[in-house]
Parts: C-alpha cells; sequence; structure tokens
C-alpha cells in the first residue's frame, strides 16, 4: 500500500509504463485504424470517401496515412525505430486532429489521445523493454 502513495521513481516502473503505452496505442491503432485501411485500400479510393489535405491526390494521401496507421504502428508497438516510426503517426494524428475533426474532442478525441501520446513517445523513446534497446540503439 506504501508504493502507491510513494513519490520516489523507478526505473523499472517507467521502462514498464513506456512499454505498456507502446504496447496499447501501436496495436490499437495498427489493428483499428490501419488495418481497415490497409484491407479497403481500393474500396476506399472508389469511394470518394478519401481526403487529400496536401493536394498530392487521393491515393498517395491514403498511402500515407497506411503507411503510418498501420506499419509505424506496428514499429512503435514493437519498440523498433520507435522515435522515428512516432513522426508519421504525429502528422496522420495532425490531420486527422486539425483537419478532419477541426479539434474538436467530441469527434477527434480518439486522434487527439493518439497525438499525444505518440509526442510523448517521441521525447521519452522506446525505453528498455523495446526492440530498438536489443540492437544497441
Amino acid at each position: 500500500m506504501k508504493k502507491l502513495f510513494s513519490t520516489r521513481y523507478s526505473d523499472n516502473a517507467f521502462n514498464f509504463a513506456i512499454l505498456l503505452l507502446r504496447l496499447f496505442a501501436g496495436t490499437t491503432m495498427a489493428l483499428n485504424h490501419g488495418y481497415d485501411k490497409l484491407i479497403h485500400f481500393q474500396s476506399k479510393l472508389a469511394k470518394g470517401g478519401v481526403g487529400d489535405p496536401f493536394g498530392i491526390g487521393a491515393s498517395a494521401s491514403l498511402s500515407l496515412t497506411v503507411f503510418a496507421e498501420f506499419f509505424c504502428a506496428i514499429f512503435v508497438a514493437v519498440g523498433l525505430l520507435t522515435r522515428l516510426a512516432t513522426i508519421p503517426l504525429i502528422i496522420a494524428m495532425c490531420v486527422a486532429f486539425f483537419m478532419a475533426h477541426h479539434a474538436r474532442l467530441g469527434e477527434g478525441e480518439a486522434a487527439g489521445i493518439y497525438l499525444v501520446i505518440f509526442v510523448a513517445l517521441l521525447f521519452v523513446g522506446p525505453g528498455k523493454i523495446s526492440v530498438d534497446r536489443l540492437l544497441g540503439k
């Protein structure tokens, strides 16, 4: 019970917390958002519901979104090139939160939460329990 009220810092607890954060954010992003876009890529393009916020074409925009939300999210979950992988995710979540949902927390709450998580992971890195650590990066 004393540990719950302790203000002491523990490296092991910090690294475990970062692992949980990476696993949760990476897998939920990849499975709930990226995988659907990857599997239904052609049908999403055919329906014309794909936004093109940077004027690069709907196909290129959706491809970059799939890259970020599926592949980079998997990299974050396993802790491989974590800081680099968070950059496309941060860009994708900025587009989703600010451009698609107009920074409204009701509609874009998930995008806002993911944005904050990925920015935090960019700053703190993958922690000791990661593939990056095993590779010595």
